[in-house]
């Protein structure tokens, strides 16, 4: 790919969003963001209204949907499920919709999606052929997956990117447990038995640019690092990476008086999923293992 295509970003402010933008406009990359409120060279959008303006959206190289409500940001009730699911799946019927009308249509279209998708406790190791699992994150994967295939009527090679846990000090979970961790309150959550599936926020940005640039990369991508442990074995070494004791267990009974149903396909959900095809394709992870992640990240 050379470096002058353009590249239009859903989620653009987001975590992975800021990381990746950053990495496209490093490497020359023209990035167009796509938002609700006006950003430079960007396109604002009204999910709400249906409203998504064509100008800048003819002769895309890429549209990468990472646009998304935080799955555990708040208790799930009705109405915050809802915002869950149309901020993913919404979004991406618009983004559709709109693209099969300019003349120009992208050649490529990436969208997010999780590992949730195998649901809360698979039997086994889950790699991309793994089937559909039970629950709400479930149904919310499907749905936004097959809204994204739809990109394939226009003739755009489709990638799912079934992300895991990512770790970042600067957001989401890992940023939520430093704290804790380093005042010696952290611990296993629940058993410490369920099994997680992370990632670094590096080898997410350089797997979706990987994804991107390889054009015989299509269908579902497991963005989760090789290595999988359990949950009281992360608290162990992010506990070891600050120098901090880890004695303090969550219990599974505290956490669900506190945040309900979302527990269960979160925080104590059974996560084993394995990089099959990524690694396949010749992907080489920076972090392939959780120590030396921390240890970089936390030094």
């Amino acid at each position: 790919m050379t470096n002058s295509k353009r590249i239009a970003i859903t989620g653009a402010t987001g975590l992975v969003g800021t990381a990746l933008n950053a990495a496209l406009r490093k490497r020359g990359n023209i990035v167009i963001p796509i938002s609700r409120s006006s950003q430079p060279e960007g396109v604002v959008w009204d999910l709400e209204k249906g409203e998504l303006p064509t100008e800048q959206l003819n002769g895309l190289e890429a549209v990468i949907h990472l646009a998304g409500a935080g799955v555990a940001d708040e208790r799930w009730t009705p109405s915050r499920k809802q915002v869950i699911r149309d901020s993913r799946i919404k979004s991406a019927k618009l983004l559709i919709d709109t693209l099969s009308k300019v003349s120009m249509p992208p050649k490529t279209f990436i969208s997010a999606s999780g590992i949730g998708y195998y649901g809360p406790k698979p039997a086994q190791e889950c790699d991309e052929s793994s089937p559909l699992g039970p629950g709400f994150l479930a149904d919310v994967c499907r749905e936004w997956e097959t809204a994204a295939h739809r990109a394939e009527e226009f003739g755009a090679r489709v990638v799912i990117a079934r992300l895991g846990v990512i770790l970042s000090p600067e957001g989401g979970a890992l940023a939520r447990m430093l704290l804790p961790f380093k005042l010696g309150l952290g611990g296993p959550v629940g058993s410490g038995k369920q099994r997680l599936g992370w990632i670094v926020l590096d080898d997410v940005v350089r797997a979706i640019l990987f994804l991107l640039d390889h054009s015989q990369a299509t269908g579902p991508f497991n963005l989760t690092a090789p290595q999988i442990i359990t949950n009281a074995a992360f608290a162990d070494t992010l506990g070891k990476a600050l120098n901090r004791p880890t004695k303090l267990p969550a219990p599974r009974f505290a956490l669900k008086l506190a945040f309900g149903e979302l527990v269960d396909e979160t925080l104590l959900a059974d996560s084993p999923s394995i990089p099959k095809r990524l690694t396949e394709l010749g992907f080489d992870f920076q972090f392939p293992k959780l120590d030396a992640a921390l240890r970089d990240m936390l030094k």
